[in-house]
């Protein structure tokens, strides 16, 4: 329970909010923590291309390495989501 003498929450910790954006003509929609879709909106915007067309292209490597894991591993793919919030991580903490 939230009292009047309680800090506001981080945005850091606000929960998934979901968006729509169109892959390759099929709109779709991602749920993700604001932090993590002003994150993606910065690097869409510091490689000079849409926030779509970053999406896209984040999928397609999702996608190919899909393709290539064994089908009968343990391993589960990682749904577009997470794939976005590792492409983050990979770009900024790396």
């Amino acid at each position: 329970m939230t009292r009047l003498s309680d800090p506001p929450a981080s945005p850091a910790f606000i929960g998934p909010v979901k968006h729509s954006v169109t892959i390759r003509g099929h709109r779709t929609s991602i749920s993700l923590e604001p932090v993590f879709w002003d994150a993606l909106r910065r690097a869409a915007e510091a490689e000079g291309e849409a926030l779509n067309a970053l999406v896209a292209r984040i999928d397609e490597t999702r996608a190919a390495s899909l393709s290539s894991t064994d089908r009968h591993s343990m391993q589960h793919p990682a749904n577009l989501a997470s794939t976005i919030r590792i492409w983050l991580w990979e770009k900024y903490c790396e």
